[in-house]
């Protein structure tokens, strides 16, 4: 049986409508096409819940011609333990760019040579070419690759993003929300969120510290042990003094928190942000004075899979576009471009290009909103840093620990 992430099944379902993937395959092909390789074939996939809809992966299943479908939703640091300890439940994994490290260095996942990939093509820059701003290493560009010629894919992108804080305008002026230091602000105290992810928390931390002047940290996705001591201090200190009124993992968690307003603003994901929009509550996405966090999900082989021809297909699915809407209008953006060429233009236009939306309003957006933030482009150039492994992550893990029990 399939297995999908509860908490945001409603919210998944209820963005679903008036998509329909049957029309828009071009793409991917036929399942005439990919029947005949793939038919002894199936999927078994676990990741995020960003990516593994019902939808998406029943849609999978009739493009394809694979004999079984199914997907499981779990957080991080869950999967990967399951991952590390051995399972072979799993014949894909789509996991975030910056946990990659974990599972090459103990050979979980197999790489995928970009020549299997028919969609690959149309790959956007940001996962070819690193920006000068970082190390290749220190962004998405320098975890996915294999090789530094760029044949092999150790994921194949799906999903990315520039995350943020969620707000409530209506208790919370726009300039005070648009800093990461507003999650720490006393003046919020009892009712800010903080996300269960140790990575996110110590980064978000850390860049709050930096505007605050009490540390001078330049990566903040990468921290050093001192940095970490003085992150760990300042976090627990928070904690202790009452200031978050949760540390959420779950999305309806979230959305319900802010919709109620017992959590006035939050590191949030982008669609948390519009389920409450579509309750008819005020809820807006800040553009904070220090950047923002970027991410990135792909997807990688489980190494050993009897099944890795249909992961190599569903990655090809990915970079096809269909999926893509599901997630675009959901908030994140596609890694391809293809997607421009199968979204409604109105609708690309709102959500990539920053321009007005046109027509009837969905999902509490109404005629003339702006997307919060601007358009990809723009978003793109204010990023504070990108997600990855931090070379102390034992120690980081160590202090998140004690943060956890303070």
């Amino acid at each position: 049986m399939t297995k999908y992430n509860v908490s945001r099944r409603s919210f998944m379902k209820g963005a679903a409508s008036g998509l329909t993937f049957s029309a828009m395959g071009a793409p991917f092909g036929s399942q005439q096409a990919f029947a005949a390789g793939l038919a002894d074939q199936e999927l078994r996939t676990v990741g995020l819940s960003v990516t593994v809809q019902e939808r998406i992966l029943a849609d999978f299943k009739a493009k394809s011609g694979v004999k079984a479908v199914s997907g499981k939703g779990a957080i991080f640091p869950d999967t990967q333990t399951e991952l590390l300890s051995g399972s072979n439940a799993y014949d894909c994994w789509e996991t975030i760019g910056e946990r990659l490290p974990a599972v090459i260095a103990t050979n979980k996942i197999d790489s995928v040579p970009t020549s299997a990939l028919k969609n690959w093509g149309n790959i956007r820059d940001t996962f070819t070419k690193a920006s000068p701003k970082w190390a290749a290493k220190n962004q998405i560009v320098g975890q996915i690759w294999k090789d530094e010629k760029q044949t092999e894919l150790w994921m194949i992108p799906t999903v990315y993003n520039y995350d943020s804080i969620g707000y409530r305008p209506d208790l919370v002026s726009k300039e005070e929300a648009s800093t990461w230091t507003a999650i720490f602000d006393d003046k919020f105290k009892g009712k800010t969120g903080l996300n269960v992810d140790p990575l996110i928390a110590f980064g978000q931390a850390v860049l709050a510290m930096n505007s605050l002047k009490l540390i001078e940290a330049p990566n903040p996705g990468n921290p050093d042990k001192k940095t970490i001591d003085e992150a760990s201090k300042f976090l627990i200190s928070k904690k202790k003094g009452g200031q978050f009124r949760a540390l959420w993992g779950d999305f309806g968690e979230l959305v319900n928190l802010l919709a109620s307003g017992e959590m006035i603003l939050a590191d949030a994901w982008q669609p948390a942000v519009m389920a409450v929009k579509a309750q008819g509550k005020q809820c807006t996405y800040a553009v904070p004075r220090e950047g923002y966090r970027a991410w990135s999900i792909g997807i990688s082989p489980v190494t050993g899979t009897p099944n890795k021809e249909a992961v190599i297909a569903y990655a090809d699915y990915w970079l096809s576009g269909p999926p893509a809407i599901a997630v675009s209008e959901q908030g994140y953006y596609s890694p391809t471009t293809n997607i421009k060429s199968i979204m409604p233009a109105d609708k690309y236009a709102f959500w990539y290009e920053g321009k007005p939306w046109k027509g009837a309003g969905e999902r509490g957006i109404k005629e003339g909103d702006l997307r919060d933030g601007g358009s990809l482009e723009t978003r793109a150039s204010q990023v504070a840093y990108w997600h990855q492994w931090p070379d102390e992550y034992d120690y980081l893990m160590k202090k998140w620990d004690e943060f956890l029990s303070a």
